[in-house]
Parts: C-alpha cells; sequence; structure tokens
C-alpha cells in the first residue's frame, strides 16, 4: 500500500508541478484551480505514504536519505500549500513544486529497506531534532523560490519589460512579505532543532557537541540566516540584498543536506 500511495504521489505531483508551469504561460481560473487540487491531493496521498510507512517500521521515516527526501518534499509541499491559500500566490508553484517533485523523484531511486534502527537513533530527541529541522528547511525551501521571483520581477521592473510573466507574477512587496513569514517560521525552528540535536548528542555520545561535519554546517546554516534576520530587523534590509541572502543560505541548506548524506541527520 505504501508504494501503492507513493506511485499516486508521484502522479498527482507530476500533474500538478505541469499545470503550474502551464500557468506562467497562461492563466485562467480553471487551471488554477486544478493546479492546487492535484497538489493537495498529492499532498494527501503523500501524508497518508508517509504514515503508512511509519505504521509499518514503527518510527517516523527519517533514519536514511531516501526517506529524509520524501519527508522534505512532504514539508515542501505542505508549507506551499497554507503560502498559496494565504496569499493567493499561484505562480510560487511553479517555481517550489518542482522542487518537491524532484525530491520525491529522487527518493525513489534509493533503496532502503526496513532496518534495526542503531541503539543512537532510539531516542525521542532524534524525532523532535529532525521533525523541526527538515519543517525548518522547508521553510528556507519557499523562501528561496520567492526570492527568485523577486529578483525576477525587479528586474522586469528596472528594464521596463512589462511583459505576461510580469503580469502573473506578485507585487515586490508581496513576496518580500512570503520571504519574510518564511523566515520567521524557518530560523526559529532550526534554532530549536539544533538546542534539540545538542541534547540528543549529550545523550547519545555523552557531548554537547562534536564538531561533526553535520553540527558544523548545521551552525553555519543557522548564522547565516541569524545574518538576515538580524539585518531585516534592525537595519531595514529589503530587496535584492535580502533576497540574494536567503537565496544563498538555501544552496548552503542543499549542501548540507546532500552532501552529508552519509552522516547521521543534524
Amino acid at each position: 500500500m505504501t508504494h501503492m500511495f507513493f506511485i499516486l504521489t508521484v502522479t498527482l505531483y507530476g500533474c500538478a508541478t505541469a499545470a503550474y508551469l502551464a500557468c506562467l504561460l497562461r492563466t485562467s481560473p480553471a487551471l488554477t484551480l486544478w493546479a492546487s487540487r492535484l497538489l493537495k491531493l498529492g499532498f494527501t496521498a503523500h501524508l497518508l505514504s508517509t504514515i503508512h510507512l511509519a505504521s509499518m517500521i514503527k518510527y517516523l521515516p527519517l533514519t536514511n536519505m531516501q526517506e529524509s527526501l520524501s519527508f522534505f518534499s512532504l514539508a515542501v509541499v505542505g508549507g506551499f500549500i497554507f503560502f498559496e491559500r494565504k496569499y493567493k500566490v499561484t505562480t510560487l508553484g511553479s517555481f517550489v513544486v518542482p522542487i518537491a517533485l524532484l525530491m520525491l523523484i529522487a527518493s525513489s531511486s534509493l533503496h532502503a529497506g526496513v532496518r534495526q534502527l542503531p541503539p543512537i537513533l532510539q531516542s525521542n530527541w532524534f524525532w523532535f531534532h529532525a521533525s523541526l529541522a527538515f519543517i525548518s528547511y522547508a521553510s528556507f525551501t519557499i523562501a528561496a523560490g520567492v526570492d527568485v521571483m523577486y529578483l525576477i520581477q525587479r528586474r522586469f521592473l528596472k528594464t521596463k519589460h512589462f511583459g505576461a510573466l510580469f503580469q502573473k507574477l506578485p507585487s515586490l512587496e508581496t513576496m518580500d512579505e512570503i520571504s519574510y513569514r518564511c523566515l520567521t517560521v524557518g530560523f526559529p525552528l532550526l534554532t530549536v532543532a539544533i538546542i534539540s540535536g545538542a541534547i540528543w548528542s549529550e545523550q547519545a555520545m555523552g557531548s554537547y557537541w562534536v564538531w561533526d561535519h553535520k553540527q558544523t554546517w548545521s551552525l553555519i546554516i543557522w548564522f547565516i540566516y541569524a545574518a538576515l534576520l538580524h539585518g531585516r530587523l534592525t537595519i531595514g534590509w529589503r530587496g535584492k540584498r535580502a533576497a540574494i541572502l536567503s537565496i544563498f543560505g538555501f544552496i548552503v541548506v542543499l549542501f548540507t543536506f546532500l552532501a552529508m548524506e552519509h552522516s547521521i541527520i543534524w
């Protein structure tokens, strides 16, 4: 049943991706509605697949690269659905949903059977830490998608190129607000994830901080987004500078997630 739900999820996400990309070329109420419906159906199937897998293996599927990519994709889609409903930004799906689809396809290319969890992962602190980390990463992913749109729209305004795509993109103010909201959600969650990860590390290895690759790069990510949030709140960073730093932070998140795949999740 898990496999059936997974195939259904990939199919629905693929159709939703095509619909959202089509919205960049031709916007219509019917197309927008179907794109949203397909994505919500895909999210439901994805959630059911995750729940069914968790019930089979008796733990939250976050302990290997295959499971992590799938959960990352689930968190990204869930976050996007929230922001799409709140801000009515259909075109954001053209930049975010394909990322979620690629993550899911990548997870399907990996093989990881049911295994006995090592003692180091048999801790409630691990599950708490890992869940929050992925939700924060999903927030940063959505922020990066919004900021790519922001830079494109800003370029259109600067060159006075008011074509069809310009008309479909949200205003700079709306995109800046969404990016900021993602930051105010993602950064606190990342902070709590790092703290809970340190507690887990102390329980599992006898030290709150061992300076392995995962911990070090997680701290680097924290400083990048701390600098971005500090700049927004105290210096008044807006626009291009904040967008570029947000995209850079997302690149570092991806590097940390993909390059450290053989390490224990941090």
